[in-house]
């Protein structure tokens, strides 16, 4: 039964996708039906493979493709993470998706992608090795650009092309540094390891792995949109708020970040990366990435806009505590994936509940929006101090973690730029606060045509926001729970460093 549920996992969502796609647009009902019971089932999954991992179980399915090289699906703690965000945000961003695109049209093709999208992401968080994690990267791709252009305007089908080039140029450098690296190495080395495939080649060259190692951090950190390879995640903006939510907070961002930690956890090790001289050069490229984004986010007065540079600077943190050698900056990195994840997608759907029920998509037209959207506005604010990094939000535990672990590893000038980081978020997310909740509304709104009768929104989207509001508290406040995103965190990270 163990060497199943990988594959029962993916089969959820993908299943759910084939029959969406058949079900005729005006078949709402039927349509929602399949999308919330095949996320709860995952969900349930999910939630049995990550007590098995707990218990020390091993749920793992292989099979070889041609001699040498093995397609595998393996649970351990660290695809687990991964996995339970996805699972879980996938629920709360369908339902969301069903009360936006109420009466538009498209919406089968729509929510079949999207629950392909969702089967990409679960492969890559159970690939057990860069093999198959290269053949969902790749899926991942293909299955969000419909998504991209849903609208089928101008903007959004130049937005999908420059999407395409960037990611399939990232898929193009990962697929030359597999190649690259089964060809020196072996494929054997492709294989996850919780301590690392290559940390006893020593007979191995250290500056062609070296060289390798940088193709291949090239190829997911497209997706992680690194500098300057971010371009086509500000560009996505055009997509509709459910899109957005999924490619910053559960897909597309996620999976170069995914990645990044693979490479170095799972291939390399985290002790092999740092005596052949990588962690550094990684981490100051995610330190360039995080001040860069975060000066970009203070210049854009689109809503959307500006929480795309602010994922651009902050999913970078994840891969900044990669880059800290030792166990605290790693747990401030790791539970960053799952408490950006959470706040981000928070924060893009209350910027969706604010452009679909008044019509507002620019900063400067928030003024007073706090008093006729509260609840909207209060998950907004929270997600907001989130990332600013102020107790008792989840984004205080990560940046806590980051910041010491960047003194236990020596690196002062890392703490430093999590105190400039900061600083920013403070500056360009403080005055959109202080639109919502203390300046006077400026005149009549841009779109009065929901019922009077109606608290402040749809209750579809209002709903997920909320919630995933409550879970940027919860992650905070309950951060030293046995099944918190921290204890498991600091699983992983206790068996990467003391094997």
């Amino acid at each position: 039964m163990n060497a199943w549920l990988p594959v029962a996992v993916l089969g959820t969502s993908l299943i759910a996708s084939l029959i969406i796609f058949l079900v005729p647009d005006a078949k709402q009902r039927l349509r929602s039906t399949l999308n919330i019971t095949a996320a709860l089932v995952k969900i349930g999954l999910v939630a049995w493979m990550v007590f098995g991992i707990y218990q020390q179980e091993l749920f793992e399915t292989r099979f070889t493709l041609v001699p040498g090289i093995d397609f595998v699906l393996r649970a351990d703690s660290l695809s687990m993470l991964f996995a339970g965000l996805s699972s879980v945000l996938w629920l709360f961003t369908t339902i969301y998706a069903i009360g936006y695109l109420e009466g538009s049209p498209h919406r089968s093709r729509f929510f079949g992608f999207f629950s392909l999208c969702v089967a990409s992401t679960m492969g890559i968080s159970l690939a057990g090795n860069l093999f198959t994690f290269l053949i969902f990267f790749e899926m991942l791709t293909l299955s969000t650009y419909p998504l991209v252009v849903h609208r089928g305007t101008q903007a959004s089908l130049t937005a999908g092309r420059t999407y395409l080039r960037y990611t399939l140029g990232g898929g193009a450098m990962l697929l030359l540094g597999v190649v690259l690296l089964y060809s020196y190495a072996g494929p054997q080395v492709g294989e996850f390891a919780e301590t690392g495939t290559l940390r006893a080649a020593t007979s191995l060259d250290p500056r062609t792995l070296a060289a390798i190692f940088v193709v291949l951090i090239i190829g997911v950190g497209v997706k992680a949109a690194f500098v300057p390879f971010h371009g086509w995640l500000p560009v996505a903006m055009v997509a509709p708020a459910p899109v957005s939510a999924l490619l910053h907070a559960v897909a597309v961002v996620k999976a170069g970040a995914f990645g990044i930690i693979r490479i170095v956890y799972n291939v390399y090790g985290i002790e092999f990366s740092a005596q052949i001289g990588v962690l550094l050069p990684l981490g100051i490229l995610a330190a360039i990435t995080i001040i860069w984004g975060s000066m970009q986010a203070l210049r854009q007065m689109e809503l959307k806009k500006r929480l795309a540079y602010s994922t651009v600077s902050q999913v970078s943190y994840i891969a900044l505590g990669v880059a800290l050698f030792g166990p605290i900056g790693s747990i401030g990195g790791l539970v960053h994936l799952l408490h950006q994840g959470i706040m981000k997608v928070t924060l893009f759907f209350a910027a969706g509940n604010y452009a679909e029920t008044l019509g507002i998509h620019r900063i400067d037209e928030l003024d007073g929006v706090g008093k006729r959207m509260p609840g909207t506005s209060l998950a907004f604010t929270i997600g907001a101090l989130g990332m600013i990094g102020l107790p008792p939000t989840a984004g205080f535990i990560s940046k806590w973690y980051l910041g010491i672990g960047a003194l236990e590893a020596g690196m002062a000038w890392a703490l430093g730029v999590l105190v400039l980081s900061s600083a920013l978020n403070a500056a360009y997310f403080l005055p959109i606060l202080y639109r919502l909740w203390f300046k006077p509304v400026r005149g009549a709104w841009p779109d009065e045509q929901i019922p009077a009768a109606r608290f402040e929104t749809d209750p579809w989207l209002l709903f997920p926001t909320l919630a995933t509001m409550a879970f940027t508290i919860a992650a905070g406040l309950l951060a030293s729970h046995p099944w918190s995103p921290l204890t498991w965190a600091t699983l992983i990270s206790v068996r990467e460093y003391l094997p």
